[in-house]
C-alpha cells in the first residue's frame, strides 16, 4: 500500500533500438534479477509517442507530470492478464492499481525540499513498482531499473535528454543481422505502423539508421553504452549475459538465462511460432532462409559496410 512503497532512485539502464531485434528477450533475461527492477513491457513513458523521451516542464503541474509519464498499458495488463506478443496463449495476472500509483507519485514529490528533473522520473518509478502489488522482486537492494524502448536510441536529441535525466543510466543497443531482422519485421503486426517494412529499401534504411546511430551513441557516450549482436545473445546467452552483467555491475546469476515475466518463464515474442516458455528462441538465426536471392543481394549491398562497423564496436561474447 501507500506506506509501504520503497523510494526508488537507482537509473535506468534503457534498451534501445529497431524494434525486431531482440529488445524484449534482453528486458526478459533480466527480469527477476535480484538487483534489477525489470520493467516488463515496453517502457512506454515516452511522449507524445512511446519511442520520444519525456520532456518535462518544471513548471509544470505534478498532475500534468503524471499524465504524461503514464503507460495506460497497465490497465489493459491487470483486466486481461498480462502476455507478451499477439501469438503468446499464456497470460499471467498483474495486480496494479492506477488510484495508488498517483498517490505514491504525488506522495514521493510532496516529501523534497525541491524539484529536479531526475526527481519526477524517481517519483514514477516508484509509483509504477509500488501500485504493482504482485511484482515478486521488489525486495533487495537494486542497482538499475531496466526497460526496452524500441527506436529511442536512434534520435541524438532523445539521447541528450535521457541522459540529462539520467547521467549515471545505460544504454544497451543490440544489432541483429538485418538478414535475419527484415523477414522478423515485415511478419510482425505493428510494422503497418511504421507503413516502410514491406518496402525492402525503406526498412533496410531503417535498420541503417539504428545502426548508424549505435555508433554515434557510443562514441558520444563511451563506457555508459554497450551494443550487443543478437546472434551472440542468441548462441552465447551465458557469456553475453556475464558481460552485460559486468557492465551493469550486477552479480552474475543464472535467472539472466531465462526469459521470464515477474520471475515466471515465458515464451520468446517471436513473429514465427513460439519456442518452449524459458528458452531462448534458436530458430531466430534461419530467418535470413525465406528471403529470395535478389533480396539477401540488395540487403547485404545496403549494410555490409555499417553492419561491419558496428559488429567491431559490439561487446563480442568470448
Amino acid at each position: 500500500g501507500l506506506n509501504s512503497a520503497v523510494p526508488i532512485t537507482v537509473p535506468l539502464a534503457l534498451i534501445s533500438e529497431i524494434q525486431r531485434s531482440g529488445g524484449s528477450l534482453l528486458s526478459q533475461l533480466f527480469d527477476g534479477h535480484s538487483e534489477i527492477y525489470a520493467h516488463p513491457d515496453e517502457l512506454k513513458i515516452g511522449y507524445p509517442e512511446k519511442y520520444i523521451w519525456p520532456k518535462i516542464d518544471l513548471n509544470d503541474t505534478p498532475e500534468n507530470w503524471f499524465n504524461i509519464l503514464f503507460e495506460a498499458s497497465v490497465i489493459k495488463h491487470f483486466r486481461k492478464g498480462y502476455n507478451k506478443g499477439h501469438k503468446s496463449e499464456k497470460t499471467f495476472p498483474f495486480i496494479f492499481l492506477v488510484s495508488l500509483q498517483e498517490k505514491i507519485f504525488f506522495r514521493y514529490l510532496d516529501s523534497l525540499e525541491s524539484v529536479t528533473l531526475r526527481e519526477i522520473f524517481n517519483a514514477y518509478m516508484s509509483s509504477y513498482f509500488g501500485s504493482w502489488l504482485n511484482y515478486h522482486n521488489i525486495c533487495g537492494a537494486k542497482k538499475f531499473i531496466t526497460g526496452f524502448t524500441p527506436r529511442l536510441s536512434m534520435s541524438e536529441e532523445d539521447m541528450k535528454f535521457f541522459f540529462k535525466v539520467y547521467p549515471d543510466g545505460r544504454l544497451i543497443s543490440i544489432i541483429r543481422d538485418p538478414r535475419n531482422w527484415f523477414p522478423s519485421a515485415v511478419r510482425h503486426v505493428t510494422s503497418i505502423k511504421y507503413g516502410e517494412y514491406s518496402d525492402l529499401r525503406k526498412a533496410i534504411a531503417q535498420w541503417n539508421e539504428s545502426a548508424l546511430s549505435m555508433l554515434k551513441n557510443k562514441d558520444r557516450y563511451k563506457h555508459r553504452v554497450t551494443i550487443i549482436s543478437f546472434e551472440d545473445l542468441i548462441q552465447n546467452t551465458e557469456p553475453v549475459m556475464r558481460s552485460l552483467a559486468d557492465f551493469l555491475n550486477i552479480e552474475f546469476d543464472d535467472i539472466l538465462l531465462v526469459n521470464t515475466f515477474n520471475r515466471f518463464p515465458m515464451v520468446a515474442n517471436t513473429s514465427f511460432r513460439p519456442e518452449k516458455a524459458g528458452s531462448v528462441a534458436i530458430s531466430t538465426l534461419s530467418r535470413h532462409k525465406t528471403l529470395t536471392h535478389q533480396e539477401l543481394d540488395i540487403i547485404d549491398e545496403m549494410t555490409r559496410v555499417n553492419y561491419q562497423k558496428v559488429l567491431n564496436k559490439a561487446d563480442r561474447a568470448e
